[in-house]
């Protein structure tokens, strides 16, 4: 099964959060796909973290080797159809770029993010819901 997942399920599992056991077991057997915006947003998060001191440049750099060791689908998504959602719900553009995924390839979507979940479900989007 193909599912689409979006930065705040990556974030977990690459700083061992708690539901991070949920969701490799969610996600396993599955080939994950994301729009091209994850690798930003990935790096945006990590900047994040070393600007707060809540990482080390060394934790940062053990993060990066193991997102790049995730195997994860680039898809292509429609700016077009990010603007209709975004338009429609007064959401940012990265979690329209998500949920515009998840749409046009007809995947469930795993997230953590409650408000993006929300949205992708008045899109039409099944949403895996993480438990921990």
């Amino acid at each position: 099964m193909l599912v689409t997942i979006d930065t705040s399920v990556v974030m977990a599992v690459l700083l061992e959060e708690p539901s991070k056991k949920d969701i490799v077991a969610l996600s396993q057997g599955s080939e994950l796909q994301a729009p091209p915006s994850l690798y930003w947003e990935v790096g945006n998060a990590l900047s994040a973290l070393l600007r707060r001191k809540l990482l080390n440049l060394k934790q940062a750099n053990q993060a990066v080797q193991a997102f790049d060791s995730i195997p994860i689908r680039l898809a292509d998504v429609e700016l077009t159809a990010i603007l209709d959602i975004v338009d429609r719900h007064s959401i940012w553009a990265y979690d329209a770029f998500v949920i515009e995924c998840a749409r046009k390839y007809r995947t469930p979507l795993m997230s953590l993010d409650k408000a993006q979940c929300r949205v992708a479900v008045a899109e039409g989007v099944e949403v895996l819901e993480v438990s921990s």
